[in-house]
């Protein structure tokens, strides 16, 4: 069973060890292909209470099942509850464990009816893994309750069947949910991506939920073997590819990540550090066992003929059979570093499933509307409605030094130094820092990456297919401000780009 968030991460997160014990087992649970367990989940409306939270929201054989964990022992005492600790001191409970399964169960309900879902099957489980055996009453039939004995693999499953097969069919609904929809909303409403505020000009400390794309997404690529995933700059493909990754990793498969710019590396390696997941740029993959899932970012850039017969000889079952999920970007990045060849597309596409990403959660409203005002590129719906206006500043010469003073006084402003790139448009150099502590990297090695503020200058001197690759990598980078570094004569050519673009309805 897929677990949400991974093992690792709920083994770092939870405080309580039944939520860990309970967690190992759901991993190993097996027996529906579409089941997923979503951990420490909060709803955030409530009948009773501002915000309940369930310590899991599984979804088994297309019924949703809120299961709240108890560890130590709960007894009931002249009509109070109460938990009991190591020490065997007595702790009161508000209510009863499984009133409080019950009401974030239908609060969970209140939740999808208001998104539009339909009716679904849904449960209330207790779980105590410390005792022997759990307290009978006619409040709660008795396969609603797990205890220690049923702390295994098998036990667990035939517990969850037990209850998927006792749901009280539906009476009198006029909408009812389709599985996929209810599995794609439960990924949208407790998969945690960070994404930016634009305000503060820092990533959100406190996880926020997916977008509905991702989500979509999410749940496409744990569902299907081979995936192509096609979406702009800024419309989270990394994030999600990361993730997808974490949960495959999870389920005890080999699993590589991999990508044309090396640089790639030290984005990918912290979100998956700990994992058994290789991340290794395409042209150092070398000799090396197959893998069961194969995970590639920016695959516009390896999109020739040579680069998928190597890929085919890395993935278990080769490209046709195998486990695998490509990333695209179709607005002519591989123009700037890579290689694209229409026909092995072509080729390759019809293998797997095509979802997309549309949905900007990186680039402010306005960077999205200069992209596509002048560029033409789609790059998502603005996610980030927040955030300034892109700046432009002209001098008479528009370089490197000229980029660094727009630098300077932004550090002046309270920009720290290192949230701070300059990209030079025309350049193919490697990145490099100035004596002032900024960097200054190229639209080759920027690919992929972001950074809080950039300053963009020496643009190209021809706008062809080339130029306005590199200037669409260099523009798409910012997550808080964008400074555009343009002499007259760059804005006259820029003029001249936007009157040439072909006009879309």
């Amino acid at each position: 069973m897929i677990l949400v968030p991974d093992l690792k991460d709920i083994e770092r997160s939870s405080n309580s060890d039944a939520e860990r014990r309970l967690a190992r087992l759901l991993r190993d649970v097996e027996g529906d292909p579409d089941a997923v367990a979503f951990h420490s989940v909060k709803l955030r409306s409530h009948a009773y209470k501002q915000q309940a939270e369930a310590d899991f929201v599984v979804l088994w054989k297309k019924v949703v099942i809120v299961v709240e964990v108890k560890g130590g022992g709960v007894r009931k005492h002249d009509g109070v509850w109460y938990s009991v600790d190591r020490r065997n001191d007595w702790h009161k409970l508000p209510e009863s464990p499984m009133d409080q399964a019950r009401s974030a169960m239908y609060a969970l309900g209140d939740i999808l009816k208001e998104e539009g879902v339909g009716w679904f099957a849904r449960e209330a489980v207790v779980v105590t893994p410390d005792i022997e055996d759990p307290p009978h009453t006619i409040e709660w039939d008795a396969n609603r309750w797990l205890a220690k004995g049923d702390m295994t693999v098998a036990r667990l499953t035939a517990a969850l069947d037990a209850v998927a097969a006792t749901v009280r069919p539906a009476s009198g609904v006029r909408k009812l949910a389709r599985v996929e929809d209810v599995r794609a909303r439960l990924f949208g409403e407790f998969t945690r991506i960070p994404v930016v505020d634009a305000q503060r000009g820092a990533i959100i400390e406190e996880q926020t939920r997916a977008t509905e794309g991702q989500a979509r997404v999410l749940a496409s690529l744990s569902r299907n073997p081979r995936v192509m995933v096609f979406g702009g700059a800024g419309t989270g493909k990394s994030l999600v590819l990361a993730e997808a990754a974490k949960q495959e990793a999870d389920q005890g498969r080999s699993v590589l990540i991999t990508f044309h710019s090396p640089e790639l590396t030290r984005f990918f390696a912290p979100h998956v550090e700990g994992r058994k997941i290789d991340v290794v740029p395409f042209g150092e993959l070398g000799e090396r066992p197959r893998y069961d899932a194969v995970f590639v970012d920016e695959a516009q850039d390896l999109m020739t003929a040579d680069a998928m017969d190597a890929f085919d000889a890395v993935v278990t079952g080769g490209r046709e059979k195998g486990h695998w999920r490509m990333f695209l970007d179709m607005n002519n990045q591989a123009h700037v570093d890579g290689g694209f060849d229409q026909d092995t597309f072509d080729l390759v596409s019809p293998e797997g499933m095509s979802v997309d990403l549309n949905l900007n959660v990186r680039n402010t409203r306005s960077m999205v509307h200069m992209v596509q005002e002048y560029l033409g590129a789609d790059i998502g719906d603005p996610g980030i409605v927040s955030g300034e206006r892109v700046q432009w500043h002209s001098p008479e010469t528009a370089g490197i030094e000229e980029a660094r003073l727009v630098a300077e006084r932004l550090v002046a402003e309270g920009v720290r130094k290192q949230d701070i790139w300059i990209v030079p448009v025309s350049s193919t150099a490697s990145p490099m820092s100035t004596a002032e502590g900024f960097l200054i990297t190229s639209p080759r090695y920027a690919k992929g990456l972001e950074a809080e503020h950039v300053v963009v200058c020496d643009l190209p001197a021809l706008f062809d297919a080339a130029g306005t690759a590199a200037l669409y990598v260099a523009v798409t980078r910012a997550r808080v401000s964008l400074h555009i570094v343009a002499s007259k004569e760059d804005r006259r050519r820029l003029t001249k780009l936007l009157k040439e673009r072909p006009v879309t309805e």
